[in-house]
């Protein structure tokens, strides 16, 4: 099925700061649901590791980030099957609406898990955020791009501003969850976070109707309608068998029949994942049936795959290190007032909505003056500097080093790393997305934001694999942590600044070759 821009997105009429009027629907809601992820996921490292009297599992730091290294990177790597089940079963619409049902029932599961079903009923909540998750996250992101047809920088400024409504529902849910959760109770703060995510729910389906006209609802389909139910049964058979393995191996370890040691598992899990990048890429160009314009494209979306994962690996250390140093290390008090660890969480997410705007309106401006830089460069310069904001954590991990843990560091140093971080994310995370939905291929739009989120996984698995480093009874790991951060994040920056020329090179006709592509609804 085609369809030209307009039948595509009838509604396109520049009414929110001058883009289309169906961006505010899929802000708000992705707005919602990231307050509900990021309001729980600081959360959980200082639950899990608090004490049983405390109200929490009392596990130990490297198994607790271990978890959260798994849950966050399952909670990425779940976008690769949800937007191939977009792709060819539920169509970009439904499969957010599913998904924020699923995400929904998580939280609900988690905030019951203090009243009654324990451990087992708080893990089957996390596993469903994972699968509704998968079925939100690459969908709406693929439904922003397909509301500009005609690509460009204001595609690029368009996804700075859902970016700010990301981070404004990040800023929020951890300042309501931080609160509650450290004040009053964990389950206080999971259940805050669970109505956020309903009242998400209810704006997609109220909204999405009057704003988006028909985008994402169909989804291409083949034209012999043998393959096509073929399709369909394979997606039906390999999403029965993916939920009753998952069922079965809660009922095992639930029952204690297995026994799960996090760290050993996130090892394992760290090789599956760059496994399935390597095969998707090769099936890509093996069996993806694609011209040479696309292949070049799809090269691009390599070399940017493998820095947005190291710059993940550092970055999202947030909810595990540096989450743990504001808890142990860091002054607090204003006045008798003791500063909840988590609202340091919000410091980034904050720090996105006043400059988002910034960094989208200097992408209008250079595209104004026809001054197109890379999206390879803007990566470069955006690993140097969340570079530097590692360098910065360097000196008060020294000096808590120096003083053997007995003074703890002001709280300007946090908010000055996170200040350069915030900077290297808005380089990198609104232009990755940009970037996946004018690069890929219209069949595989779906399955390419995956990869995308992919990457992310990667990264969030080895950002908690490495987060429980950071601990009072062994304070030498802090500054080699940051240290080696560090290293990784400016040497990462320099080739993939010498790599940016040949890249721009590649790139030079992909937007002609995007703009003369038929448009037609996200899916394959």
């Amino acid at each position: 099925m085609s369809a030209n821009a307009n039948t595509l997105n009838p509604k396109s009429g520049r009414e929110f700061f001058g883009h289309p009027k169906g961006l505010p629907t899929l802000f708000m809601t992705e707005m919602w649901e990231r307050f509900s992820f990021y309001g729980i996921r600081p959360l959980l490292i200082l639950f899990m590791t608090a004490t049983m009297m405390n109200g929490g599992f009392g596990f130990e730091r490297p198994k607790a980030a271990a978890i959260v290294g798994i849950y966050s990177a399952s909670v990425y790597l779940s976008s690769l099957p949800g937007g191939w089940i977009a792709d060819r079963l539920l169509g970009l619409r439904r499969a957010i609406m599913y998904g924020a049902v699923l995400i929904t029932s998580g939280h609900l599961s988690i905030g019951l898990s203090g009243f009654f079903g324990g451990k087992t009923m708080f893990f089957i909540g996390l596993i469903l955020i994972v699968l509704g998750t998968g079925l939100l996250k690459p969908n709406i992101s693929a439904i922003v791009g397909d509301l500009y047809p005609e690509g460009g920088e204001r595609r690029d400024a368009g996804f700075s501003i859902f970016y700010m409504g990301i981070n404004l529902g990040a800023t929020l849910g951890q300042i309501v969850t931080g609160l509650l959760g450290e004040q009053y109770g964990f389950h206080w703060g999971f259940g805050a976070a669970g109505i956020g995510m309903l009242a998400g729910l209810i704006w997609f389906a109220v909204r999405s109707r009057t704003t988006l006209g028909n985008i994402g609802i169909e989804r291409s389909r083949d034209p012999d309608p043998v393959k096509q139910a073929g399709y369909e049964n394979r997606v039906k058979v390999v999403v029965a068998g993916g939920l009753a393995i998952i069922a079965l191996m809660v009922v095992l370890t639930a029952t204690g029949v297995v026994v799960i040691d996090p760290q050993v598992v996130g090892g394992y899990m760290l090789y599956a994942l760059v496994s399935v990048a390597v095969v998707f890429f090769i099936y890509m160009f093996v069996a993806g049936k694609l011209n040479s314009d696309e292949k070049k494209r799809v090269i691009v979306i390599g070399v940017l795959f493998i820095f947005a994962a190291i710059f993940w690996a550092a970055f999202e250390q947030a909810p595990t290190s540096l989450n743990l140093f504001a808890k142990d290390f860091t002054e607090r008090h204003i006045g008798s007032f003791e500063v909840p660890a988590l609202w340091f969480q919000s410091i980034n997410s904050f720090l996105i909505i006043i400059f988002a705007p910034v960094f989208a309106g200097i992408w209008t401006y250079f595209g104004a003056r026809n001054i197109n830089i890379s999206a390879p460069a803007k990566f470069a310069l955006g690993l140097f500097l969340a570079g530097i904001g590692f360098f910065i954590m360097i000196f008060p991990a020294n000096m808590l080093v120096a003083s053997g843990g007995a003074v703890k560091v002001a709280a300007w140093w946090l908010a000055f790393s996170y200040l350069f971080q915030t900077f290297g994310e808005l380089l990198l995370s609104p232009v990755g997305l940009s970037s996946m939905t004018k690069l890929s291929p219209r069949r595989f739009v779906g399955q390419m934001m995956g990869i995308w989120f992919l990457a992310a996984s990667v990264g969030n698995l080895i950002a908690g694999l490495v987060g429980g480093s950071v601990d009072p009874e062994k304070l030498e790991q802090t500054p080699q942590l940051f240290t080696w951060t560090t290293i990784a994040l400016v040497v990462s920056a320099a080739i993939l600044g010498l790599l940016a020329f040949p890249i721009a090179k590649m790139m030079r006709n992909t937007e002609d070759v995007v703009h003369n592509e038929t448009v037609e609804p996200a899916g394959g």
